[in-house]
């Protein structure tokens, strides 16, 4: 058959040109949904701003992170978390306190709680299908480029 080595090379590369766009896009994304959630962080002193993270593909989450502390990102896979090992509250403002009996220096007083400031969730939701279509665009065009271009990756 004529052209069965090229084609067999060409299909042959298509998925390694696939993971390198996926991975970029996927980092590229994520990068962007972390931007819109420091722009919706309450800011008082910044710590809680600067802990948001984008964890890219192979390396580990920050200790003590929101959601879910220390994991390793997926070959394919960009992880965004808030707080670290200094920032530990990220979750009370996402999700705001209850009121609750005081303890330490404040021992018998009652702190009437505080109200949700969600950033985190808002943020995501906002820019999640902006980020998937990107994905979807850049695989696609990888694709094409890595089939009629005899297997050049972006």
């Amino acid at each position: 058959m004529k052209g069965l080595d090229k084609l067999n090379r060409k299909l042959r590369e298509i998925p390694q040109a696939v993971k390198t766009a996926a991975r970029l896009s996927v980092v590229e994304g994520a990068q962007e949904i972390a931007n819109l959630q420091q722009n919706l962080v309450p800011y008082d002193e910044g710590e809680l701003h600067d802990s948001i993270h984008v964890t890219k593909p192979g390396e580990t989450t920050p200790p003590y992170s929101q959601p879910g502390g220390a994991q390793v990102a997926g070959p394919e896979q960009a992880i965004i978390t808030a707080g670290n090992t200094d920032v530990r509250y990220a979750h009370l403002v996402e999700y705001g306190t209850a009121p609750h009996a005081q303890g330490g220096m404040f021992e018998g007083t009652m702190h009437p709680g505080t109200k949700p400031r969600p950033f985190f969730w808002p943020g995501y939701r906002a820019l999640r299908g902006r980020a998937r279509r990107k994905i979807g665009t850049a695989i696609t065009k990888s694709m094409r480029q890595a089939a009629l271009k005899g297997g050049t990756a972006p």
